[in-house]
């Protein structure tokens, strides 16, 4: 069975949001940290890192119940392509609904947006 979670958000509220020091320590874990350090913290890809853990949340069914943010990371392979990591409690609750997760990331000037799919791992 697929499961699916989407997520959009304006830019702009996630500009205003990492003025806030303390957001991105809340938000964004230790490699996904580094990842965006090396390319300078495009808000842009903050905002599609932060839309990836909302729409990972949805398509666990969860909400963002049980697991911090930082616990799913939006890395990328040497060639971009994103795909998440994740630790701690949201490494557990995916591996307790034995589900593997992929996602892609889009934004524009003015949003971002993410969709994660969620299918069961085969026996």
């Amino acid at each position: 069975m697929l499961s699916v979670g989407i997520d959009l958000v304006e830019i702009k509220r996630i500009k205003n949001s990492i003025r806030n020091p303390r957001f991105c320590s809340r938000v964004l874990g230790k490699s996904e940290y580094a990842q965006l350090a090396s390319r300078g913290f495009p808000v842009q890809s903050i905002a599609a890192s932060f839309c990836a853990k909302e729409a990972f949340s949805k398509a666990l069914g969860t909400g963002i119940r049980g697991f911090k943010l930082y616990e799913v990371e939006l890395l990328r392979e040497e060639n971009g392509k994103p795909y998440l990591h994740l630790t701690g409690n949201a490494a557990q609750i995916a591996s307790q609904q034995n589900k593997l997760f992929s996602v892609s990331v889009t934004h524009t000037k003015e949003y971002a947006a993410a969709v994660v799919i969620g299918e069961e791992k085969s026996s």
